[in-house]
């Protein structure tokens, strides 16, 4: 199950705001830019900036990190396997397929399976 990229969460009030900063801090442009629900998203180098209003966010602020991934049908073999609780998913999201496992030992992680387009981003 390669994990392809992972990206951290950051939590931002107003992403608009927020995206000065990491074009400073990375050098980089928003590779990706999309809503999903009460959210507006951008992954940025290695960041996935989640923007929205307290109500939106919180029931995505346990979420420590997004692992872009190969195959989410392997994700979800591996946490039924290993022990992990499917918390969310898998849903059809702007950029694929995702569902949000919590991990024995408390870690949370969203995993991604990028369509094509959304794929070719990573680079």
């Amino acid at each position: 199950m390669p994990v392809l990229a992972t990206l951290a969460r950051v939590y931002v009030d107003d992403l608009d705001a927020a995206l000065p900063t990491f074009v400073a801090l990375t050098g980089e442009q928003p590779r990706l830019r999309f809503d999903y629900r009460d959210l507006e998203l951008a992954t940025i180098g290695d960041y996935l900036l989640l923007a929205g209003s307290e109500e939106a966010l919180a029931p995505y602020r346990g979420t420590h990190a997004t692992a872009i991934v190969e195959s989410l049908d392997e994700v979800l073999e591996r946490a039924e396997r290993l022990g992990g609780e499917i918390l969310d998913g898998p849903n059809e999201v702007p950029t694929g397929r995702n569902v949000t496992v919590r991990h024995p030992g408390g870690a949370t992680i969203e995993y991604v399976q990028f369509h094509a387009t959304a794929r070719a981003t990573l680079s």
